[in-house]
């Protein structure tokens, strides 16, 4: 295995296929929830499909305990932004409403006339309607007041009514759970996140795997002889440092805060899509190590390498990691449908 000197060196040098200069040692990642910056209400660039960005934006101002990345987190929960998505317990859309409850909360938002389950630009003011309907309902009950809204709209205000807060309902817990950490990862970024010691282990984890071949679908397992696909590298560098990022790269894309370009620090993820303008065809990531160039595993063919950040087109941004990431996979609603009733 290579030696690890070259992450503690303040500026070095990588001379084929080119350069990469950076302050690695000093620069990492994987904080806690707790030490982010709060979420704010304007959603990150790039985490929503842009057909639905401004719908998103303007639900999010229907009440104070709503934001735009609170209920683009919501979405992503509920269908993972799939509008014709339909669950095991018949919720329907982008927001998984119950047929029966959807006529309560419905109203025509795209000049068609029509209250369609699966058109967004109806579903998704009429998600904030209830949203904020039901934070009305559990206004006094005690505990946080975002966590008790989402608690209803998983399992039904009455339930949160009677629990005096957020129910002992494993699925309602983790949904709340889930959402609250995701809404970091749609939040546009504000201020510096915090840094840790993980990151330069991370990077180091892939550094000593540069040469390794591409394995479509690989993790690194033993009968897969320690190759890897892109995601599954990142995946495996996380975890040896003890972060649980999800397993393929659109999963990853909301596994963190988003960091803008000129912010990029070693230890961050990058990402390509065919689409920059809808996260679900991001088919890319790597390890960004400094001086515009990334550790990756880029396809069949190749190994695990140095490749420059823009080599690939298609960037569609960055992810700083942190430890406390939603459990996966999301998208997919269960009993706990928009309309349970207790």
């Amino acid at each position: 295995m290579p030696g690890r000197r070259w992450i503690w060196i303040l500026t070095g040098t990588l001379l084929v296929p080119f350069l990469i200069v950076g302050a690695v040692a000093m620069v990492a990642v994987g904080v806690s929830g707790s030490e982010l910056q709060a979420a704010q209400a304007s959603l990150a660039t790039g985490t929503v499909p842009a057909a639905y960005a401004s719908l998103i934006e303007s639900a999010g101002t229907t009440c104070s305990q709503l934001s735009a990345p609170l209920l683009a987190a919501q979405l992503y929960q509920e269908s993972a932004f799939d509008p014709k998505a339909v669950s095991p317990a018949g919720a329907e859309g982008i927001a998984q409403f119950m047929p029966g409850t959807w006529p309560n909360w419905s109203s025509p938002h795209d000049g068609d006339g029509k209250q369609d389950i699966f058109n967004p630009a109806d579903a998704i003011p009429a998600a904030a309607r209830y949203d904020c309907a039901l934070a009305r309902q559990v206004a006094k009950t005690p505990g946080d007041q975002i966590d008790n809204m989402l608690a209803a709209y998983n399992a039904g205000p009455g339930a949160v009514l009677a629990a005096g807060g957020v129910p002992a309902i494993a699925e309602t817990q983790n949904y709340v759970k889930n959402i609250r950490i995701l809404e970091k990862a749609f939040s546009a970024p504000s201020g510096t996140v915090a840094t840790s010691d993980v990151a330069v282990r991370a990077i180091a984890f892939a550094y000593d795997r540069l040469g390794t071949p591409y394995l479509w679908g690989g993790t690194g397992t033993v009968a897969e002889h320690g190759e890897f696909d892109c995601s599954g590298l990142t995946q495996a560098a996380y975890a040896s440092v003890g972060v649980k990022i999800p397993r393929v790269a659109a999963d990853q894309w909301y596994a963190g805060p988003h960091v803008p370009r000129n912010q990029l620090r070693p230890g961050d993820l990058v990402f390509f899509a065919y689409d920059v303008n809808d996260p679900s065809t991001i088919h890319h990531v790597g390890i960004y190590v400094g001086g515009d160039a990334m550790i990756d595993a880029p396809h069949t063919g190749a190994t695990i390498r140095f490749d420059p950040v823009d080599n690939f087109g298609g960037y569609i941004g960055a992810v700083r990691p942190y430890a406390q990431v939603p459990q996966w996979p999301v998208g997919q609603s269960t009993t706990g449908a928009a309309g349970a009733t207790s």
